[in-house]
């Protein structure tokens, strides 16, 4: 008879669920001799008021622990007070998220008690981890501040006290095999070096007005572009209107006759199954198909209508030889590789949102954006994941309504196999979150194939290189609008984020000596 091993790490989780539950999952299973306690991921309010005085009955006393991680949804300041016994052990805080960085609707509505909670448990703590550097330096950077909507008696220097207990330690993902689950065009290889995605890059003049960009390999792609590509970008900018934002236009036609011949030069270098294979998918469509293309640009204006060719325009002749020597390296089966043809033509944009429906993902934003491509024609397919709480913001169930066609899936899948498949099948994801900290969902579908697109905010600029940035909701939409006019260029390209580097086998060793006596 096997002898039982008793518990020496003591996890602790008030919100069970989300990453909250990932965490704690990975570590009861990857690391020896923990034990966990938790509650049900319902009512984080009361959770984070009331949790210590639950887990202060429901932890049974032992000898044995020597480690207790908890999250910092706890008030691990109250445990250890109610709970003496539990005081000598080796106290870990995980900040998952922090309260005095999350957004609320207005600052007078920001519950004081939940970030001086946070406060008061990183005092009592020995290690306080983050998930990320984001996480970390807007908590430590805010406490400060914080603190000074205390009527009189302030606490002053509190963050020099935390900073030398804290380190930064990424959330370790999961990265099952998810082969089974990938179209054709996801299996095939896909380009390293230049590609369509310039086509919807973040403008120079951009990093501009939003202010410069960290210095790294994230931003080579910028770099790389040519005086000719910067020119062509601001007079893009120039042009707009004056109620839409610069950063998110910039479609007009200011080609001339040296783009219109270098374009006609990259067409003729192609042999003549490369010219077949892109006239194809005009070549399938019926007549249905063919008005119905020619009464979108119809509606279209004259800028617009001009926007799309002047976007394949802009690409200079390094660019457009690259492309060709993809087309090149493909077999005869395997035409312009990402097009995969549904009833005749090119399957429409799949956009992906898997996130907790939530104000503080911005729901709105999504939805609004989805809405303009609508108005604009454009085809494209949504899938809206993501778990639902105690109060789903309204914009749900009228969005439902208006992108009913557009709606592939909808809701929570409580099936992980399931909730990978749409990733998998889902040719972009987007975020249009104003709280996050590190952004579980959005690695996910990266390793699923996806193109990312993120705010240029909050953790996204520590993990996604620029081009996947978007500083503005005018230019998500540009760019949205773009990979609906040409989805291949999400399907073939090879998004520049290591995800490997998030996962279990390259974090766990860490995880276990965080917990080690």
């Amino acid at each position: 008879m096997q002898e039982e091993v008793s518990p020496s790490v003591l996890l602790v989780e008030p919100f069970y669920g989300g990453s909250h539950k990932q965490l704690m999952d990975l570590l009861r299973e990857n690391v020896h001799g923990c034990v966990a306690f938790t509650l049900p991921a319902k009512k984080w309010h009361w959770r984070a008021r009331t949790a210590a005085l639950h887990f202060m009955q429901s932890i049974p006393a032992s000898a044995s622990y020597r480690v207790l991680f908890a999250s910092s949804v706890l008030n691990l300041c109250e445990l250890v007070s109610l709970r003496p016994d539990l005081s000598p052990l080796k106290k870990v805080l995980y900040f998952h998220e922090n309260q005095l960085a999350y957004p609320v609707r207005k600052d007078q509505q920001r519950d004081f008690q939940y970030g001086y909670n946070q406060v008061l448990s990183c005092l009592v703590a020995d290690v306080v981890v983050f998930n990320s550097l984001y996480n970390m330096e807007s908590f430590l950077s805010s406490i400060s501040s914080f603190m000074k909507r205390m009527p009189d008696h302030r606490p002053k220097d509190l963050d020099q006290l935390i900073r030398p207990k804290c380190q930064v330690l990424h959330f370790p993902l999961q990265l099952p095999d998810v082969t089974r689950f990938l179209p054709k065009h996801k299996l095939l290889p896909r380009p390293v070096g230049p590609s369509h995605s310039d086509d919807i890059t973040e403008p120079q003049q951009q990093q501009q007005q939003h202010g410069p960009l960290s210095p790294g390999p994230q931003h080579q792609d910028l770099d790389l572009q040519g005086p000719h590509e910067s020119r062509a970008e601001q007079r893009d900018l120039d042009l707009q209107g004056p109620h839409e934002s610069r950063a998110g236009q910039g479609d007009l036609d200011l080609q001339g006759p040296h783009e219109s011949r270098a374009e006609q030069r990259d067409l003729d270098l192609q042999g003549p199954h490369e010219s077949r294979a892109g006239q194809g998918d005009l070549d399938l469509q019926g007549p249905h198909e063919s008005r119905a293309e020619q009464r979108e640009l119809d509606l279209q204006g004259p800028h617009e209508s001009r926007a799309e060719q002047r976007e394949l325009d802009l690409q200079g002749p390094h660019e457009s030889r690259a492309e060709q020597r993809d087309l090149d390296l493909q077999g005869p089966h395997e035409s312009r590789g990402a097009e995969e043809k549904e009833e005749g033509h090119m399957k429409p944009l799949h956009i992906v949102w898997p996130h907790r429906w939530e104000h503080d993902k911005d729901p709105e934003l999504l939805f609004s954006t989805l809405l303009k491509l609508k108005e604009r024609s454009l085809d494209f397919h949504v899938s809206v994941l993501g778990e639902t709480f105690t109060d789903v913001p309204e914009i749900f169930p009228e969005a439902r309504r208006r992108l009913d066609r557009h709606i592939l899936h909808w809701g929570f899948l409580p099936s992980k196999d399931d909730f990978l498949s749409v990733l998998c099948q889902a040719d972009v994801v987007v975020s249009t979150a104003r709280h996050e900290f590190f952004g579980v969902a959005m690695l996910e579908a990266v390793h699923c194939g996806c193109f990312p697109l993120c705010p240029k905010a909050l953790v996204y600029p520590e993990i996604f290189p620029a081009e996947y940035l978007y500083a503005t909701p005018e230019q998500l939409c540009k760019r949205l609008q773009t990979l609906c006019r040409r989805p291949d260029v999400a399907r073939r390209h090879k998004v520049k984020v290591d995800v490997s580097a998030y996962s279990w086998s390259s974090l766990g060793r860490s995880y276990q000596r965080l917990l080690a006596t």
